[in-house]
Order: structure tokens, then sequence, then C-alpha cells
């Protein structure tokens, strides 16, 4: 798809990233969890107010991927301590890769991903890492296709509802010695 625009977001961008944050969630999970689970975790992680903390934390970074002015996806990463898990100084953490329904299957995704390629590269990053929850089948085939790997689980609320992600990891190897710099 051509005219993607992959731009960063930035703190006066909070009721856009909440627009679109909150749609995705829903379009991708909404029927497959309650309606009470549903509202619980929208309330609780993807208010206004947990965005602009998240958009001010030097250690995330969101971009928006956008045809025609329309908002159609996002991602977040994670850097160091503002890494959900893994906390790891030489690792990126991709925690959200969304995209409206309507643009799924038409390579936003991997602009998206390629953006985190990008920046884990910038940064001399050893590995990319995320959690996707186990019944997602269509994500998991995304990452592993990019070469992601299992490697652990750990346990993701949804409301009330405990839920298993699956951890991968994609080893950056071609990336030059940090020591011969």
């Amino acid at each position: 798809m051509k005219n993607i625009q992959i731009e960063k977001a930035t703190l006066e961008d909070t009721a856009r990233l909440q627009e679109i944050s909150r749609k995705t969630f829903k379009e991708a999970f909404a029927a497959v969890n309650t309606e009470q689970n549903m509202a619980r975790y929208l309330d609780e992680n993807l208010s206004f107010a947990k965005l602009s903390l998240e958009l001010e934390d030097d250690n995330s970074a969101f971009y928006f991927a956008s045809l025609d002015n329309k908002t159609i996806g996002y991602i977040k990463l994670n850097f160091g301590a503002s890494q959900s898990d893994l906390r790891d100084p030489f690792a990126t953490e991709i925690e959200r890769i969304y995209i409206l329904k309507a643009y799924q299957g038409k390579n936003i995704g991997q602009l998206l991903f390629e953006k985190a390629l990008e920046i884990a590269r910038k940064n001399c990053h050893q590995y990319i890492w995320l959690g996707v929850w186990e019944e997602n089948k269509a994500a998991i085939r995304f990452y592993e296709r990019n070469g992601f790997v299992a490697f652990d689980t750990h346990l993701f609320m949804l409301g009330n509802d405990e839920q298993t992600d699956i951890l991968m990891k994609l080893q950056l190897t071609d990336l030059p010695n940090r020591n011969n710099k």
C-alpha cells in the first residue's frame, strides 16, 4: 500500500492515540472477551491520563501509521526500565502493534515492525522482544514469519481474566560489534 506515513506521536497526540488504541483493541479482542473485562482494560490501560504518561516517558515511543491523513494503526516501543518484563538495556520491546481491521493484510503491520527494527538497530540493541496472547494465532504467525521465536510466557490481565502471553524474541545478529564503534 502506497502513501503510508509513519510518524512519531507526541504528547499533543494523546487524544488521537487514545482513539486509535481503543478502537483497534476493541476490534481485536471484544468478540472473545466479556464486555466487563474489555471496559475495565480500556479504562485502566487506554485512558487519556495513562496514555499521556506513556507519551511523556523517555523510554517509550509511539508511532502512527497514517493513510490520507487518517490514522490506521500504531506501534508502542519500550526501552530500558520501561519494558514490561525484561528491562534489558540492549533490547527493544514491542508492547503494542495494532492496525484497524479494514487495513489488515495490507502490509501496514510490516511497515510498523520495520520501524521498530530501524530503531532497535539505531540503538545498537541485541534483540527485539514482545508478548502475544496465545490465542492470537494470526499475530503469532506474523511474528514467526519475521523471525521471532518463543522463549517464555507471562500472565496478562484483561480486566479480571488471567490470560497467557507467549514471549517471543528476534535476535538482531547483523548489528556491528559494540566494542568496535
